[in-house]
């Protein structure tokens, strides 16, 4: 598994979540001297902090497959969402992703740049594949999916349906 890191993008520091970083999101309580955007964390931060928090105490440390903090870089690396993967990839190398910022951060491009760069994480951790899906009436998760490289797999009656897959290395010759 490969080294769990910061992952830096442009405009973006995706900060790798600790179990003491979780436990603060749970508890809406920011470390000293942390910066967090007005409305963070949210309803779906909370959600993805207590299941990382349970799947930590179930299977241990998931390595890079965890949650990670949307940071602006900026003078106070506010955190302005949340992004990562719901659990560690199954045995057929899919792993499977979520993501949300804050209101006030979105339509600028962020969730697409940080979505790029944790799919990049999950193709240099070795995974074949990554997925997520969109509640049907949500067309800007979607859009950001698909201008993060996802291609629309279908839908049922609730979401839809979108994947990347990676070659794997020895058709990459």
């Amino acid at each position: 598994m490969s080294e769990t890191k910061i992952i830096e993008t442009e405009r973006l520091v995706l900060h790798p979540l600790s179990f003491g970083d979780a436990q603060r999101i749970v508890d809406a309580r920011p470390a000293a001297g942390e910066h967090w955007a007005a409305e963070y964390p949210g309803v779906g931060d909370v959600a993805n902090a207590r299941a990382f928090l349970a799947g930590v105490a179930e299977r241990g440390d998931p390595g890079v497959y965890r949650p990670y903090a949307i940071r602006v870089r900026d003078e106070d690396d506010v955190v302005i969402g949340g992004i990562g993967f719901h659990r560690p990839p199954g045995p057929d190398g899919v792993v499977t992703i979520g993501y949300g910022l804050v209101p006030a951060f979105r339509g600028q491009g962020f969730a697409t740049e940080a979505l790029r760069a944790l799919i990049g994480r999950a193709r240099e951790a070795g995974a074949t594949a990554v997925r997520g899906d969109a509640n049907l009436d949500n067309l800007a998760s979607q859009r950001v999916m698909e201008r993060a490289g996802m291609a629309y797999e279908g839908e049922d009656e609730t979401v839809r349906n979108y994947r990347v897959v990676f070659p794997r290395q020895d058709d990459r010759r």
